[in-house]
């Protein structure tokens, strides 16, 4: 029972992440969409940077935006902050759920550091902060006035970051902190600056004051920093899907370059909706990348030669022994409720039929078992490469 009620609250949880992420996503988009936008208007009013007319779901929009602040402030002003915290607190359960209470399934990898449990999650929360706090002391430096700069110091660090989780934690928990910290320092942008530097503005309005055009730009930045960090938070959280990626020996390099990827499709876009051409280089680079991608995914330095006079019964020796005590009609593994994606691995034909995704999970990338929960060896990675390459066959 406790297991199914674990299972409900991942499944419900990772929806909300998913709704409020897409929540949040979606006005950042629009937002930086409609400031890329902005053109001067004939009959434009003093103080107005810009103006931008819509049509979307059969009307018509007209929107202005000033300097710094309108001569008054509206009755009503609508705030956008609440997709962003909730977006991170629904992140940040899910990941507790999945790996803090699954920590030695998930989050440890006894291979890599043979951490205890709450060793595990107080360098994961640590990290989280640490990673927080570097970022805006950058962007509080005189760095921060430099924007290429302060990406590529910015860029530098994530990446040292993804190398250093895999030191740490299993390859799939990694990627996920990765995510984790990326999410972090964009909703702690808009709790700690974003938003404050807001409420500052719209205080001196109260108090008949002009605002200080600092908040503004200060928010701007920020804002901007967030837009380019959409995309490589994307690709880390889908990631655990795909192990080709976080289970590579230098998965790390391959987070990077989609963090390049991510940055080079948003700088395209950004300057599309500037008005400032339509740079098809930036999208050529990110395709080349995605093609280099492919083929150094296909070259890992662990393969060995494979073994010979390999029968189903030696497979299935080793599949009893490390795979179904999760990979099973009835689980036995503490945590596991179900077959986890319905694959079971009880009968020589059930092995046969999930060869491809066993060559992928065990053989190819070593994500599977989970942290080598089940302590599988190189010997028995050999055996179940050899059978599958020799045809998988039953007889």
């Amino acid at each position: 029972m406790i297991d199914l009620a674990l299972e409900w609250l991942n499944l419900v949880l990772r929806w909300m992440h998913l709704i409020f992420g897409i929540a949040w996503i979606g006005s950042s988009f629009f937002f930086v969409w409609l400031d890329n936008s902005l053109r001067k208007g004939l009959e434009q009013q003093p103080g107005v940077l810009g103006q931008a007319w819509l049509i979307h779901g059969g009307g018509f929009y007209f929107t202005e935006k000033y300097s710094v602040a309108p001569p008054q402030l509206p009755a009503e002003l609508h705030w956008f902050k609440y997709e962003a915290y909730f977006t991170w607190l629904s992140g940040f359960f899910l990941m507790g759920a999945l790996y803090y209470v699954g920590a030695d399934l998930y989050l440890i990898d006894a291979k890599v550091l043979p951490l205890g449990r709450w060793e595990a999650i107080g360098l994961s929360l640590a990290s989280l902060v640490l990673g927080w706090i570097v970022y805006d002391l950058l962007c509080k430096s005189p760095l921060g006035r430099n924007d290429a700069a302060l990406a590529i110091v910015g860029f530098v660090l994530l990446v040292a970051a993804a190398w250093g989780y895999t030191q740490i934690f299993s390859a799939r928990a990694a990627y996920l902190h990765v995510g984790a910290l990326i999410g972090t320092i964009m909703t702690a942008n808009v709790a700690h600056n974003i938003i404050p530097n807001q409420r500052k503005a719209v205080a001196e309005m109260l108090a008949g004051q002009v605002p200080d055009p600092s908040y503004g730009k200060q928010a701007k930045q920020r804002s901007l920093h967030n837009n380019y960090l959409t995309l490589p938070v994307l690709f880390a959280m889908i990631s655990n899907h795909y192990p080709v990626t976080y289970g590579h020996p230098y998965g790390w390099v391959i987070l990077a370059v989609a963090m390049v990827i991510g940055g080079l499709v948003r700088h395209f876009f950004n300057l599309k909706n500037q008005g400032r051409g339509t740079r098809y280089e930036f999208l050529g680079v990110a395709f080349l990348l995605v093609v280099g991608l492919v083929f150094f995914t296909h070259w890992d330095p662990r393969r060995a030669a494979l073994a010979e006079g390999v029968t189903v019964e030696d497979v299935q020796r080793v599949v009893a022994a490390r795979c179904t005590a999760c990979h099973a009609a009835k689980p036995t593994f503490d945590g596991i409720a179900e077959a986890p994606k319905g694959v079971m691995l009880e009968s020589p034909q059930q092995i046969r039929r999930f060869a491809p995704l066993i060559n992928q999970q065990a053989v190819r990338t070593e994500t599977m078992p989970p942290g080598n929960a089940t302590e599988m060896t190189e010997e028995e990675r050999q055996i179940l490469a050899a059978w599958i390459a020799a045809g998988a066959k039953l007889d």
